[in-house]
């Protein structure tokens, strides 16, 4: 982390208890923040907090140290049952969710705090035993939460904290009426502490935050720029058969170490992945069906440089704390232009430097002046080289997919060949 993204208030001088202290201690951790600096003291005071800042400065720990704390110098009450969790903390995005959950254990550890982690895809029973058996801070999608809740694995009845990620992504992705109904099952805002953090606070993100949280106190840090001020950004205009070749070209003369490569489809992102693989760059592809175990697998295999590149829908624009990512590729430009300030956010970091390349191509290239208008500055234009262009592209591998299992189980099942049972006929 560089130093410069860091302000001088250490987090010893806060009112923290020791066991959290040792636990930054042991992370690394010794001096806040901006948003870290502003929110804590708020929020250590039992203030409900809005706070806003940019991409990777440090928000997770903010309402995870006053969330614990509030935990720890406040006793359960001594009616709270097993199953009724004392913090419930949401996140958009199962690989959030697992982000918070591995902050919570390093900061936490000496804590005695139990934690309980909750995201589809994978682990039903694992997940709903773990909050059978009680817990004290409850962290995951709304989704899977509300599946839990309303099954009666839980209850909110004993809820002290209520934590929202990435607030204005959980609107985006439709979740709002399903976190409406769990704070209104909660007990009533003044008898709790309500903590609202994301990238960005819109006029709908407020409206949710003053009708469930008690006189939320609104903090903003402002950059002096919407995307973070050491991404080296630049656009290039291609004819969209030029972009798979120059994407290879640029990665070969560039040789970047860490890369992620958005694409807005699924299809277009299997294209790039299939290329970037039969023409010699080992690459991994992150998008929404892909299984959650493969989708752990990947990430870490990437986190560890074993990967260097992985190609992405939006599932991966929000929420991944990977350091060391020193390209974003934009091979569609986003149609929404905050996506573009959050997908070029994964790249420098907590104050560190990155590059972010795009391509406006004649599909996408629509989306560049609103994307433009948006972060209030021109992007540069850069000169698209055809001497970096291969000579010769190989031809693309494709994604093997394994049959699906019929309602028997068996792979394959047999529409469309073999002898048809009795009473039905072959279709043509």
């Amino acid at each position: 982390m560089s130093d410069k993204h860091l302000t001088d208030t250490l987090f010893s001088s806060m009112d923290l208890p020791a066991e959290l202290l040792q636990g930054l201690e042991e992370a690394g951790f010794s001096r806040c923040t901006p948003i870290q600096e502003q929110t804590l003291p708020l929020a250590l005071n039992g203030q409900d907090v809005a706070g806003q800042a940019q991409t990777g400065t440090g928000k997770t720990a903010a309402f995870l140290l006053a969330a614990m704390t509030r935990l720890m110098r406040n006793p359960a009450s001594p009616s709270r049952k097993q199953n009724q969790p004392r913090a419930l903390m949401l996140a958009p995005t199962r690989e959030l969710a697992i982000q918070i959950h591995k902050d919570a254990v390093q900061f936490g550890k000496h804590t005695g705090l139990k934690l309980a982690l909750a995201y589809g895809g994978t682990g039903y029973d694992t997940q709903r035993k773990a909050i059978e058996d009680g817990c004290d801070i409850l962290i995951g999608t709304p989704g899977r939460i509300i599946d839990y809740f309303k099954q009666h694995v839980f209850n909110l009845k004993e809820a002290e904290v209520i934590v929202l990620d990435e607030a204005d992504r959980m609107f985006d992705l439709g979740f709002i009426k399903d976190i409406r109904y769990l704070l209104r099952r909660m007990p009533e805002p003044s008898k709790r502490l309500g903590l609202l953090f994301s990238a960005t606070l819109s006029h709908r993100v407020m409206e949710l935050a003053y009708e469930h949280m008690n006189m939320p106190e609104s903090v903003v840090i402002e950059a002096e720029t919407m995307t973070a001020d050491k991404v080296t950004q630049v656009v290039y205009h291609t004819a969209n058969d030029e972009k798979i070749p120059f994407l290879i070209g640029l990665m070969k003369h560039m040789d970047p170490s860490r890369s992620i490569v958005f694409a807005n489809t699924k299809r277009a992102g299997e294209k790039i992945w299939g290329y970037l693989e039969s023409n010699g760059i080992r690459a991994g592809i992150l998008s929404g069906d892909v299984p959650q175990n493969k989708r752990q697998r990947l990430l870490e295999e990437f986190k560890k440089g074993e990967l260097p590149v992985l190609v992405a829908t939006d599932v991966a624009a929000r929420g991944l704390h990977i350091d060391g990512v020193s390209h974003v590729f934009n091979y569609d430009l986003p149609d929404n232009s905050e996506d573009y300030v959050h997908r070029i956010g994964r790249t420098a970091r907590a104050g560190e430097s990155g590059d972010a390349i795009s391509f406006a191509c004649e599909t996408y290239a629509f989306n560049l002046m609103d994307i433009e208008e948006y972060i209030g500055s021109r992007l540069p234009v850069g000169q698209v080289d055809t001497s970096l262009f291969l000579d010769e592209l190989q031809a693309p591998v494709r994604i093997q997919r394994k049959p699906r299992p019929d309602h028997k189980g068996n792979r394959g099942g047999s529409r469309g060949r073999g002898k048809p049972q009795q009473g039905q006929r072959h279709r043509r």
